[in-house]
């Protein structure tokens, strides 16, 4: 057995290949997260017109899947998405979230009313094709536990907290509805004590992993662009959270990826 084939396997479930920092090197992208155990990866549309170039990534190579949505941050100059929109999207056998969508009144307060519309639609197309809800919180805790909740009530749905870095609040009240936490960069760094606490005190069977690539790189590429090879830091960092050695806490983050994101797991078994 080769080095390569002894390292535990990972998924980075979000990050973001179509940007423009990875133009030209998405082969080597992907051969290097290889390397390092990240063998799928999961890249997010944040503007539903860039979706045909996103779709066209994971097409492209093996181990890339993808989801859309409007982000939160751009709700006020997108058009509106429809749940028929979105549902029509999700019959692509490589798409298999909705999302990113979510609440940010941190840098766009002043659309919040537009923001929450979005996310009420994102949700129900989540629940019109059982695929998982991808979340973007930030500074917007209460609106946030709200409507996830009501919704939940309305129609049962499935979700992860991409990026978790908010209150223990909103994370008890996720992890309340079944919903999932994403580890980030962000719980790697030195000073993120706090949330690692928030993290620690979660269920290990509710927990994924992920870069946000190409932003917010782990140590010890802090302050460097992010790409998918580095949420291996990421990984060791949640294993020591969770006090677990390492290949147990990935094949955990791999049984958990595979119960949210099922279709990427039926796809890869079919493959």
């Amino acid at each position: 057995m080769s080095a390569t084939e002894t390292i535990p396997e990972i998924t980075d479930s979000h990050c973001h290949l179509d940007f423009p920092d990875f133009e030209g090197q998405l082969d080597e992208i992907v051969a290097r997260a290889a390397r390092a155990g990240v063998t799928r990866m999961v890249t997010i549309c944040t503007r539903l017109k860039n979706e045909p170039a996103v779709r066209a990534i994971a097409e492209a190579h093996d181990p890339v899947f993808y989801a859309a949505g409007t982000h939160p941050m751009s709700a006020a100059q997108e058009p509106m998405a429809t749940v028929e929109e979105l549902v029509a999207l999700s019959r692509h056998p490589k798409f298999v979230g909705i999302g990113e969508t979510g609440l940010d009144y941190h840098y766009t307060a002043d659309s919040a009313e537009v923001q929450r519309q979005s996310l009420r639609v994102h949700i129900q197309a989540a629940q019109a094709t059982g695929l998982p809800l991808i979340i973007h919180a930030r500074d917007a805790d209460e609106d946030m536990a709200r409507i996830l909740t009501e919704e939940y009530r309305n129609s049962a749905y499935s979700c992860v907290m991409h990026c978790f870095s908010s209150s223990a609040e909103l994370g008890r009240a996720a992890l309340d509805l079944g919903f999932y936490l994403s580890m980030s960069g962000i719980a790697a760094f030195p000073k993120s004590q706090d949330l690692r606490d928030i993290f620690a005190a979660a269920p290990v069977d509710r927990i994924l992993v992920e870069t946000d690539a190409p932003y917010l790189a782990p140590p010890p590429h802090r302050g460097k662009r992010n790409e998918p090879a580095y949420a291996a830091h990421t990984a060791r960092k949640g294993a020591e959270v969770f006090g677990m050695d390492y290949a147990a806490f990935a094949a955990q983050t791999q049984a958990n990826f595979d119960r949210l994101f099922s279709k990427a797991a039926r796809f890869r078994a079919a493959a």
